[in-house]
């Protein structure tokens, strides 16, 4: 995307996480502030757009850290996934504030859904590389 494109679509998955959140729970008294729902909007269309790429997390092992490299669509569900999770146990928990999860649901379905209006894909060309490509696992 170039910029204005991606000011665009950065505030209408902003607007879309608001919605979502004001939908959930429309008599909510706790004011929503941040840009969480807008940057959800980037993550899930990052989804869209380079699923394939490896991202690394760090994986406690006891006393031990190691990291581990996985494809970026196993960690967007799985964050997409807690946020879902949290949702539903905010709904129950009235004690529960501060994290608009129903926001963040909505703007990363909003930027699955708008980022192929809003790609560029010669821009996207120019950014694939073979480095983002999974490596073979063995000894070849």
């Amino acid at each position: 995307m170039a910029r204005p494109r991606f000011v665009a679509f950065y505030l209408l998955t902003g607007l879309a996480a608001a919605f979502a959140q004001v939908a959930a729970d429309p008599s909510s008294g706790i004011p929503m502030v941040g840009a969480s729902g807008a940057i959800s909007g980037v993550m899930g269309a990052y989804l869209v757009l380079f699923p394939r790429v490896r991202v690394f997390t760090m994986v406690p092992l006891g006393f031990f850290i190691t990291s581990m490299a996985l494809p970026a669509w196993g960690m967007l569900i799985y964050w997409a996934f807690l946020q879902f999770a949290g949702g539903v146990s905010s709904m129950f928990d009235e004690q529960v504030g501060g994290v608009a999860f129903w926001a963040h649901l909505g703007g990363f379905v909003a930027g699955v859904v708008l980022v192929k209006v809003f790609e560029r894909r010669d821009r996207i060309a120019a950014h694939t590389s073979h480095h983002w490509r999974p490596r073979r696992v063995g000894w070849d």
